[in-house]
């Protein structure tokens, strides 16, 4: 790659700093969440319109001299596009970037993690949403969560700092929250709980006055089963609330993803598969 002589700051037109860019390396998964995506008849990009991962590896250095020191892989799925790892490696080696980290949903991840620890990979984020292999397998139609549980216990004793992401969804697992937070009770993990965000075909379906579970909700239903939730330090653009708990080794977060924003902080950019930029994620 040739190299860039000039250095500046990337800004919004709101004035923020943008730091932090999430890039998605596919479209594709391998599971099919209710919430997300129908079982089939899904259409994905074809694969000749996705960026190369050379294309990816230009457009980050260039990112990284407009300020972008951190970078975490999305999808879809990461780990269902190949080739994967050795794209890992050429991004770690960048000058510039000093903090690579990861979005999985785990099914495929455990065999990579010593290498991503080689990497310098700092923080993984975990999507799962119950422990109960029913549960599981009714939301994401797929029997796999062994091998989710796999990758988390493989994260931690690699010393990954390892974020579970659980959305919460009325009437499915809402017996799950007090469950997934009781991991912080013995392991240094980070259980975060994110308001569902309801569509119908494009559209909301609920307002965030009426959403079932919000982040008030949510809270109080940690603390009838947990105690105080006490508020913790958080990092400036940080998505969730974040909490401790007496006695637990880890922390809690809640992701307030429809009832209110974090715009005001957000140092976020994101790069699609297919190599549109985006300002908000929530596009």
């Amino acid at each position: 790659m040739s190299s860039l002589s000039t250095s500046s700051t990337l800004y919004d037109a709101h004035g923020r700093p943008l730091e932090y860019l999430r890039l998605a390396v596919t479209d594709r998964c391998n599971l099919r969440c209710f919430y997300c995506m129908p079982e089939e008849g899904i259409k994905y990009m074809p694969k000749h319109e996705l960026l190369s991962y050379e294309e990816m590896l230009r457009l980050v250095e260039i990112m990284t001299h407009l300020g972008v020191r951190k970078v975490r892989l999305t999808g879809g799925e990461p780990f269902v596009r190949r080739d994967l790892v050795p794209f890992m490696e050429r991004l770690a080696a960048l000058p510039g970037i000093n903090d690579l980290s990861l979005t999985t949903n785990g099914v495929l991840t455990a065999p990579h993690v010593p290498t991503m620890a080689r990497l310098g990979v700092k923080a993984v984020n975990l999507s799962l949403d119950t422990l109960d292999r029913q549960r599981f397998f009714e939301i994401t139609r797929r029997d796999e969560l062994p091998q989710v549980m796999r990758t988390f216990h493989a994260l931690l004793d690699a010393g990954i700092q390892v974020k579970i992401n659980a959305v919460v969804m009325d009437g499915r697992n809402i017996q799950d929250l007090v469950p997934l937070a009781e991991l912080t009770r013995d392991l240094p993990v980070e259980v975060r709980f994110i308001e569902e965000m309801p569509f119908n075909g494009g559209s909301h379906v609920a307002t965030p006055e009426s959403l079932p579970w919000n982040h008030r909700r949510i809270r109080r239903h940690l603390e009838a089963h947990l105690g105080p939730l006490l508020p913790a330090y958080a990092a400036a653009g940080a998505t969730a609330d974040e909490y401790s708990i007496a006695g637990h080794a880890g922390k809690v977060g809640i992701i307030a993803a429809y009832s209110r924003t974090f715009c005001g902080t957000c140092n976020r950019l994101r790069l699609t598969a297919e190599g549109g930029i985006k300002t908000c994620l929530y596009d």
